[in-house]
């Protein structure tokens, strides 16, 4: 059984004290833009999707766990594959409410959500069969006992399945994605390097069996729109982009409207 674990509700973002520590940035951030995100392309659709939904029919898995389920795309692939229990965790209880009631909408009877933070799991050591988490890991304040706790959650021989957005291994291109992501979005923190993400899962006890990555295709407009993107960090955007390099602009493939492409990743571990 799953140990009991009590929280002290969130505040409102209009109840929230000045000077909002990284956490209550991220509840007001995404609680507040809940329903963009379930009805966001860049979430809601992608290959990535299909090949967790795969990997969940080959497995086979009894429990799997979504952690920083956001809208809840991948707990809806994993869902979709009939796997015996699908645990929605995010730290936002908007965000688990819109999950929630589309879980309802499709029938998803096993889908059932968890509110907290990913530092800190409210369940037993190997609970879980799957551990997936997709477009989060960017936002959580201590990877290093994130890390560690879906390691600790992980079933001997379990799935670890990480999707999100990478840095490159370039210095100069690293800085420019982590300033325009936190320009975006102040609750930001790092997008991860494949070679940091390989030295966290490994220092955590877990093998890397594979890697790859893909671009992914960001309208400008609809990126700062779906997180509601002040106007002035938005023109500080602008202003930013304009100004590049050169080859960072080649790099993103930067487009006359500040559209441009991230590096994404799949990286896949085993306990």
């Amino acid at each position: 059984m799953d140990q009991q674990w009590a929280h002290e509700p969130v505040k409102a973002a209009s109840q929230a004290a000045p000077g909002k520590d990284q956490q209550s940035l991220v509840v007001q951030q995404f609680g507040n833009t809940a329903n963009n995100y379930l009805a966001s392309n860049v979430h809601a659709q992608g290959q990535d999707l299909q090949r967790l939904s795969a990997l969940v029919k080959r497995l086979q898995p009894g429990r799997c766990l979504d952690l920083g389920c956001g809208a809840g795309h991948a707990s809806f692939a994993l869902a979709s594959a009939d796997v015996g229990e699908v645990v929605a965790y995010d730290l936002s209880d908007q965000m688990l409410e819109v999950v929630a009631a589309e879980a309802r909408r499709r029938g998803f009877a096993r889908l059932a959500t968890r509110q907290g933070p990913a530092e800190k799991l409210p369940f037993d050591d190997a609970s879980f069969d799957l551990v997936a988490t997709r477009f989060s890991a960017h936002h959580w304040l201590d990877m290093q006992s994130a890390v560690a706790e879906m390691a600790r959650v992980l079933k001997p021989g379990g799935t670890l399945v990480v999707i999100d957005v990478v840095a490159p291994e370039t210095p100069l291109y690293d800085t420019v994605l982590q300033t325009i992501e936190l320009l975006r979005d102040a609750s930001h923190v790092r997008d991860y390097r494949i070679s940091e993400w390989r030295a966290m899962l490994g220092a955590a006890g877990l093998s890397v069996t594979g890697s790859d990555s893909w671009k992914l295709p960001l309208d400008f407009d609809s990126w700062v729109q779906r997180i509601r993107t002040s106007p002035a960090r938005v023109a500080a955007l602008r202003v930013t982009m304009q100004e590049l390099p050169q080859e960072v602009k080649h790099y993103f493939a930067l487009q006359a409207d500040h559209s441009f492409s991230s590096d994404t990743a799949w990286i896949e571990a085993r306990r």
